[in-house]
């Protein structure tokens, strides 16, 4: 078997190379490939924590790439968000087509519902006075034929517009719900063109959630599965790894959407759907009696829920005493479609109606298995929110995906690769709490840091007169709004605010904005609604603006250059466990003797500190501050492990008056 060696591609003097901003970046880049082509070779699993700047992208595609054409290996590539996929199919693997000497094919891998059916279509739009309750739906399918008769791949996200939830579902791809061989469609079916890509493809894209999706598929014995056979796996963005990974191998189920399958069955008021339209009487008596029982049922946990107490986080600690009724209803309704499939002759006919079948008897398990809690080591609990219609949500997750994991994915696949910015924790760097949480018991390990330089590239303001959030949280509160607009006027904007909570987002918001007004600054707040996209986008329009941002920004928003000088970390970012997945693990380690708070709390916050942190230098021309406004990261012994996780540049301590927010402009820091 031929070793080998990205440095052929990545040397010094390749064009790779040429686009690295220093000879510590290509050094680091080529450690990081040559790591990646040992853990394919051995074969053996690999962690790489490599900084902004060393390329990690080429890093592991260039031996990936060697490997699937020289030892005809099959690759899956999995990122977190679609902006890396994006950079990935356009611009890197574009370019190295470009300059290496291999032939190889990549493919971005969709989940099938994303696919539209022509047959599908074609059933909807002949049957479209009887299937659609709204004229505005029936439009839209007809921009939907126009659209597939020229779209290129036949997928959602093609479409200049998003289509209405009742048109996509009616004419989507579904396995249950397809003639194969059969369909009349087969030919020029969509799905199907891009599933042969898929499996003669020697890269394959997908992103972390159907990675996850085929893992629990896989492990259902069943004999299917989204992606081809793999020898490697390579996931970027790997610190999102085990909360992917916990949604989806878990179960989730709802009112609204058990309320949405009825009516596409038989809508009572306008008396359409799919079993009006085939006259099934018995389905549509089973469709009335099984809405009335979901409302019964969801009622029942909706009192339940409001019966614990406003501070109730919904987690279910035991089996609740609810009516089986829906379930027993839902299956003879699936049970009444399906006889009345069996006497239709046409297959475009006879598979809506058995895919309408399944559907049912799937939502009767899935609630069996929640309200049973057959599913061993998994957390139970209920979502409510109180909107024009009440929406009760059903979930389950497991407590711990490290076990499942390993069984699934480490001791199967011979080579799996975790990549990240921020992975480690601590001086020097460790990578024990991700191998924990995701069940990697055998790894080599590798921390790269970044090429940048931090000491005069950046630096971290500490001021120390602020009040403790955890003893004093309204004194911190009040005392970080006169804060935030002290470090704002330095940079003149220019900022990220990340916020720990959208309350305190509000408030600050609130209070901030006649000062921003009264210096021309413009404020995008995440609590206004903007979709986060809009809000870069408009961040990067106006020099001079600042964002307000909770959660989503803390990662995967890249903003280089001036446009981005300041970086306001208002609370370090601990977990509240107040979310019942997370307040079960942290019982769970509590119970096994562990400390909850030093061996899960401390290192995700951590994480989530280099997240924000790494918002500010992108390039090697990137210069600016990043503030931290909680003085528990100086007044506390975890602090170390928070300052000593993040880059080294100067660290500058001082007092800021927090009395009333500045009045005069000040020299803006360069």
């Amino acid at each position: 078997m031929k070793q080998i060696d990205p440095a052929t591609i990545l040397g010094p003097g390749g064009a790779v190379a040429r686009r690295l901003p220093s000879y510590e970046a290509r050094e680091q880049q080529l450690e990081m490939s040559r790591a990646v082509a040992d853990a394919i070779e051995a074969p053996g699993h690999l962690i790489v924590e490599a900084g902004t700047g060393v390329g990690k992208s080429f890093a592991y595609l260039v031996p990936a790439i060697m490997a699937a054409v020289e030892q005809e290996k099959t690759i899956v590539i999995s990122t977190h968000t679609i902006a890396l996929q994006e950079q990935l199919l356009q611009k890197d693997i574009p370019f190295l087509r470009a300059v290496m000497p291999h032939e190889f094919s990549a493919v971005l891998v969709k989940g099938r519902a994303n696919y539209i059916s022509l047959r599908r279509m074609n059933v909807a739009t002949s049957r479209m006075m009887s299937a659609f309750a709204k004229q505005e739906e029936i439009d839209q399918l007809g921009d939907v034929r126009l659209w597939a008769m020229r779209t290129p791949d036949g997928t959602r996200s093609d479409l200049s517009f998003r289509p209405l939830p009742a048109v996509w579902d009616a004419v989507q791809s579904e396995s249950g719900n397809c003639l194969g061989r059969e369909c009349p469609s087969n030919k020029a079916c969509f799905y199907f063109a891009a599933r042969r890509r898929v499996w003669s493809a020697n890269l394959l894209i997908v992103n972390h959630a159907l990675f996850m999706t085929d893992l629990a598929i896989r492990s259902e014995n069943s004999g299917f599965s989204l992606l081809p056979k793999y020898d490697v796996a390579i996931f970027d963005e790997a610190h999102t790894l085990e909360a992917v990974a916990g949604e989806h191998l878990g179960l989730q189920v709802s009112n609204i959407g058990i309320d949405i399958t009825l009516s596409r069955l038989y809508n009572e008021r306008t008396q359409k759907g799919l079993v009006g339209y085939h006259k099934l009487q018995e389905a549509k008596d089973l469709v009335v009696a099984s809405r009335r029982a979901a409302d019964e049922f969801f009622e029942q946990v909706a009192f339940w829920f409001d019966r614990q107490g406003d501070s109730f986080n919904g987690r279910v600690r035991g089996k609740l005493d609810l009516d089986h009724g829906l379930m027993d209803l839902l299956r003879e309704l699936g049970r009444a479609i399906a006889e009345g499939a069996s006497k239709v002759e046409k297959p475009d006919d006879r598979i809506e109606l058995s895919a309408a079948s399944d559907r049912c008897l799937g939502m009767a398990d899935q609630l069996t298995t929640w309200v049973q809690q057959m599913a061993e080591d998994h957390v139970y609990w209920v979502e409510s929110e109180a909107r024009q219609w009440r929406r009760i949500r059903l979930a389950c997750a497991p407590l711990d995906v490290g076990p499942a994991l390993r069984r699934m994915l480490f001791s199967k696949v011979p080579t799996c690769v975790l990549t990240s910015a921020t992975l480690c924790v601590g001086t020097p760097p460790r990578f024990d709490f991700l191998k924990t949480r995701l069940g990697v018991t055998k790894a080599e390990t590798l921390a790269l840091g970044s090429p940048f330089d931090y000491p005069t590239q950046a630096a971290i303001h500490l001021p120390s007169n602020l009040p403790d959030p955890s003893v004093q949280p309204a004194e911190f509160e009040r005392a970080a709004i006169p804060a935030i607009a002290h470090y704002l006027e330095r940079t003149n904007g220019k900022a990220f605010v990340l916020f720990t909570s959208y309350k305190m987002l509000e408030a600050a918001a609130r209070a901030l904005t006649p000062w921003l007004a009264e210096r021309n600054i413009a404020l995008f707040a995440q609590s206004d609604g903007m979709p986060r996209s809009k809000m870069v986008e408009a961040f990067k329009a106006d020099v001079n603006s600042v964002i307000f941002g909770a959660d989503s920004f803390w990662q995967g928003v890249d903003v280089p250059g001036e446009a981005l000088s300041n970086v306001i970390i208002v609370r370090l970012p601990f977990s509240v466990p107040s979310h019942p997945l997370l307040e079960a693990r942290l019982e769970d380690i509590r119970r096994r003797g562990g400390n909850p708070f030093v061996e899960y709390q401390i290192p995700e916050a951590a994480i989530k500190l280099k997240q924000g942190f790494g918002r500010l230098i992108r390039t090697k021309t990137d210069r600016g501050i990043v503030v931290i406004l909680d003085p528990r990261i100086m007044t506390k012994p975890y602090g170390r492990t928070f300052l000593g996780s993040l880059p080294d540049c100067p660290r500058i301590i001082e007092r800021v008056d927090l009395n009333t927010p500045p009045s005069r402009p000040s020299r803006p820091i360069r």
